[in-house]
């Protein structure tokens, strides 16, 4: 028994179907909407955040603003108490030492010499000058001692240098009176326009010639055992009044100090400025 052939129901390779054809040599034409790298997805869903994560997010907000009340109530908490036990420390020191400041006084002023010269040629005026002083430093407290570095003295009148000097350290006892004496001077200083002109126009007054003294020092404290840092003060006596003695052997001219008053400051130094 022979087996049968049957045709092919498919069409030739080389006669292809004329529209196949011109698919195929036609140019290929690319989706604009492929070249997206999220093309919509009507599928997809939304984005939705997780509320555990809103909720931990929340919680370390929360967290940091508890930590930075707390470090704030707690500091000022402390600074609080720290002015609290300064306060009570500087009471009980009040009433144990009951603190003073020291006492000074103008015992003397004496004028030796007292001369202003004009040189022709540049028409510069100098002053030359010695000034004797003696003051009195008084310790009126009873358990405190003061501890004074050596001493800066300078007398002036309306901020005009009359004389400079100084005097040595010493040590003023509870209750003491320590005298403070020296002889200063001036030699041949020169005076601006302006010094000059108020220099003669108080020169003329009947009273005589207003002075000040300003010294400058520093000064320690001791209390039985303990013993202070030292700390600047400025003595300042005003109401000294003195007549300049005339003539080549004139007498010392002796100023009137029977008003004068000193007043103690105290000087704080921070970086370059002095209060």
């Amino acid at each position: 028994m022979t087996d049968r052939v049957y045709p092919s129901t498919k069409p030739n390779g080389a006669a292809t179907h004329p529209t196949t054809a011109a698919a195929a040599a036609a140019p290929a034409v690319t989706n604009p909407a492929s070249t997206k790298t999220h093309p919509y997805n009507p599928n997809r869903h939304p984005y939705r955040p997780n509320p555990g994560s809103r909720r931990r997010q929340k919680h370390r907000q929360f967290s940091c603003r508890r930590c930075c009340c707390l470090s704030c109530f707690w500091s000022i908490l402390i600074l609080i108490l720290i002015l609290l036990l300064a306060a009570i420390a500087a009471a009980a020191f009040y009433v144990l030492y009951h603190p003073h400041r020291p006492l000074f006084s103008v015992t003397s002023l004496k004028i030796s010499s007292f001369n202003l010269t004009t040189t022709p040629s540049d028409d510069s005026t100098h002053l030359t000058s010695k000034i004797n002083i003696t003051l009195s430093a008084k310790n009126p407290n009873k358990k405190i001692i003061f501890i004074y570095d050596p001493m800066s003295i300078t007398v002036q009148s309306h901020s005009v240098i009359l004389s400079n000097g100084s005097f040595a350290n010493f040590t003023n006892s509870p209750g003491n009176i320590s005298v403070i004496h020296t002889a200063m001077a001036m030699n041949s200083q020169v005076l601006d326009a302006d010094s000059v002109k108020s220099l003669n126009s108080d020169l003329k007054r009947k009273n005589g010639l207003p002075m000040e003294i300003v010294m400058d020092t520093m000064v320690g404290v001791k209390m039985e055992k303990l013993k202070m840092k030292k700390v600047g003060i400025r003595v300042k006596c005003e109401g000294i009044h003195g007549l300049v003695p005339r003539g080549k052997k004139a007498i010392p001219a002796v100023a009137n100090t029977s008003n004068a008053k000193c007043k103690v400051d105290l000087r704080i130094k921070i970086l370059k400025w002095t209060f």
